[in-house]
């Protein structure tokens, strides 16, 4: 599906095979191949289940195909790049990528290789200084220590219950870093490209927000009152609904 699936470092030093875990929630009947399956990509220490609590279903629900990877424990960036390019790749259809904190910063790397049909990039991390500087704002000693941990405040807003919050945050490991390049690839094929966030996250500013989306010529869709975790967090649906409307809406005019 791809031009450049392969390159010549993965030639010379391919990335060592791994079992990836891929959840999924199919459609059923006669829309199942109506719309193109959508992958979600999450950062390294947060898996697949992270979506599967809600969006999956709530996607399939509305046409759509859905999956989920989870990232190879240990992996660099070339590697994680490598893993959703082969898994959109596996898809029976060009796919939809839409990453998330980390995973987002993944997904702008494989729309350089993978031609999809359109990305939503969910609250990028994709500005080194401008997230560290959120992030040491409000969680100083996280930040600081060799391995940093989110908090509860960081990833989700005050109306998710305390205890629903510290049970998502105890299957989160934080423990790989990632490099950040200095510049983005093209997207192969041109997708449109949707940066989806909220005024109000501790880990990703509004600013980079607005950067990233000027970068693929757009301008984010906000969703003030959320932490970071938007898939995860109270008012889960409004941001998944609002990204599945903008899809139908590109579609239909690529159509």
């Amino acid at each position: 599906m791809s031009h450049d699936l392969l390159r010549f470092d993965d030639w010379t030093s391919p990335v060592p095979p791994v079992e990836r875990e891929v959840l999924s929630r199919l459609v059923e009947g006669e829309d199942e191949h109506e719309h193109p399956p959508l992958l979600f990509v999450t950062g390294p220490g947060v898996g697949a289940w992270a979506f599967a609590e809600h969006w999956l279903a709530h996607t399939a629900g509305r046409g759509f195909p859905a999956h989920a990877l989870t990232p190879r424990e240990g992996g660099d960036l070339r590697a994680h790049v490598h893993d959703v390019v082969q898994t959109a790749a596996s898809l029976p259809r060009q796919a939809v990528l839409i990453g998330h904190g980390v995973g987002a910063l993944v997904v702008s790397r494989a729309l350089g290789r993978y031609p999809a049909r359109a990305a939503v990039l969910v609250a990028p991390a994709m500005d080194r200084w401008a997230t560290f500087g959120a992030a040491i704002k409000t969680n100083p000693l996280g930040t600081l220590r060799g391995r940093p941990r989110l908090n509860r405040k960081q990833l989700f807003s005050a109306s998710l219950p305390a205890e629903e919050a510290d049970a998502y945050l105890a299957r989160m490991t934080f423990a790989h870093r990632l490099a950040f390049p200095k510049q983005v690839p093209s997207p192969v094929g041109k997708p449109p490209v949707l940066v989806v966030g909220s005024p109000d996250d501790r880990v990703v500013p509004r600013k980079s927000l607005d950067r990233v989306a000027a970068h693929y010529g757009g301008a984010p869709l906000l969703f003030p009152g959320m932490g970071h975790a938007l898939m995860l967090d109270a008012g889960w649906a409004e941001p998944i609904d609002a990204t599945l409307d903008w899809l139908t809406k590109e579609l239909t005019a690529a159509s």
